[in-house]
């Protein structure tokens, strides 16, 4: 869907990474952009298997602190459509290589900055990680409780990935639209916080519009009435309960054997009784025979699923949700595949190359560099 779509990338790790890694997958040409060896410890290297191990991505090495090496990016970004960057706000400018700057090499861009807090306001210089932008925007708050009573943390990186990453590529995609429509390029200020709130709109547009403070069990979608829930089942698997129409928590209720809660599903008064009677039924059989029986039956009930059995679920494999990859230095694994709908999920198993393999003489080949000049770019370490 994306080819013909260039995208310059310098992120390593991170919503950036995750967004020129969906980019990828959709089709587009992603270059990674890099420091050169000498200069290995400014960006984190991660494992081989990582965001896909950069399947179906080239990689240049440039020394961007140099001249030559700013202007070989500044070329390159001039063939392109989309820059990607995740530095702290000023950084890129400061480099010489900020959004006036490329844009002066290619008025056309789509330049995406994507921060923690957004190249504005109070935090945009503070430091941060997934955790830190689930809890000022409200998510880690609104979540369940670990044991002591605080939040607990999350079992995904939610901010990174749907926060910003996806917002990135949202956003990417709607300026490539714009431009075509009208030949401008856009300038896209990601900020994961950001992301989070939006991510956060239903629960804090209720606090808005009523006054009701959101937090756990405050209302049905966090677990405020025994029909969204999860239950331990004799095995000591959980199952997730999610049957919040009235015609599914019916069925749940006459499944379990509880039909005197049917006319109860949100009496707030007798839903510690409700919960206490669902999870007696429930734990009187495994997770394997509730799910087998309820999954089918319009209960809105599936497993509480580890990592090690849902890479075997059928209902996946049937959808191809994972591929078979293979890596020089570590052999054939697998990994998640094409997932997202449009994505070519027939397309062959990919070859993940080692971190140590460049595509830097083609690249800069293709942006009019002699064999001479880039020899010259390796000898003097701006390239590699």
């Amino acid at each position: 869907m994306l080819q013909g779509v260039t995208v310059l990338d310098l992120a390593s790790v991170g919503p950036a990474a995750r967004t020129s890694r969906w980019l990828a997958d959709y089709g587009a040409r992603v270059v990674k952009v890099g420091p050169p060896p000498k200069q290995s410890g400014v960006q984190i290297v991660p494992p081989f298997y990582a965001y896909s191990g950069h399947r179906g991505m080239e990689r240049v090495l440039l020394d961007l602190k140099s001249d030559a090496g700013r202007d070989a990016f500044l070329r390159l970004a001039a063939k392109a459509d989309v820059v990607i960057e995740s530095f702290r706000p000023g950084v890129m400018d400061r480099l010489g290589l900020g959004v006036a700057a490329v844009r002066a090499a290619n008025p056309k861009i789509v330049y995406c900055s994507t921060s923690g807090y957004g190249q504005t306001g109070p935090r945009s210089q503070w430091a941060g990680h997934d955790l830190n932008y689930l809890a000022v925007g409200g998510y880690l708050d609104c979540s369940g409780r670990a044991a002591d009573g605080g939040p607990a943390l999350p079992g995904a990186t939610i901010g990174d990935a749907a926060g910003g990453g996806m917002q990135a590529v949202i956003a990417i995609l709607a300026a490539l639209v714009q431009r075509a429509a009208t030949g401008e390029g856009a300038y896209l200020d990601v900020s994961v916080a950001d992301g989070v709130v939006a991510l956060m709109s239903l629960y804090i547009d209720e606090y808005f519009a009523t006054g009701e403070i959101p937090g756990p069990r405050h209302n049905i979608l966090t677990g405020r009435y025994a029909c969204y829930d999860v239950y331990r089942c004799s095995d000591d698997r959980w199952i997730a309960v999610g049957a919040i129409e009235p015609h599914f928590y019916a069925n749940l209720c006459r499944a379990l054997g509880c039909e005197q809660w049917l006319a109860h599903q949100t009496d707030d008064a007798v839903q510690n009784a409700i919960r206490a009677d669902f999870a007696a039924a429930i734990a009187t059989r495994t997770r394997a025979q509730w799910v087998a029986e309820l999954g089918p039956a319009d209960t809105c009930v599936s497993e509480v699923a580890t990592v090690p059995e849902l890479v075997h679920d059928a209902h996946l494999r049937a959808r191809d949700v994972f591929v078979e990859a293979t890596a020089a230095d570590h052999g054939d694994f697998e990994q998640v595949g094409w997932v997202f709908a449009g994505m070519d999920r027939a397309q062959p198993g990919p070859i993940v190359r080692a971190a140590t393999v460049t595509d830097t003489d083609a690249l800069l080949g293709e942006v009019g560099y002699s064999a001479a000049e880039i020899a010259a770019l390796r000898e003097d370490g701006v390239a590699a």
